[in-house]
């Protein structure tokens, strides 16, 4: 997809997700690039505090899983998996919030 997809797609979406009044709901829809931008946050800071001691093999969070053994097809399926379930979650609080609503 590149940057600018990307980056217009998750524009978009946190846009809907303001004018909607549901932003909350938007870092359990992108779980997955919560996760990774966390785990890049959580790894640059503890070994800044600790003197060079890490939390994770390599940041971000797909990196870690690599250096343990999975494939990167595994990763890819997993996180497929999990992203999608999120997104799922994030729908059905949004509907059901509707429903409460009205």
């Amino acid at each position: 997809m590149g940057d600018s997809g990307s980056l217009s797609m998750g524009a978009t979406l946190a846009v809907i997700a303001l004018i909607s009044g549901h932003i909350l709901l938007l870092p359990i829809i992108g779980l997955i690039f919560v996760l990774e931008a966390l785990s890049d946050i959580i790894q640059i800071g503890y070994f800044k505090l600790s003197g060079g001691k890490r939390v994770f093999r390599m940041a971000p969070l797909h990196h870690h899983f690599e250096l343990g053994g999975w494939d990167e097809e595994k990763i890819a399926l997993r996180f497929w998996i999990v992203g999608i379930l999120a997104g799922l979650l994030g729908v059905t609080l949004f509907l059901s919030s509707i429903h409460v609503l009205a």
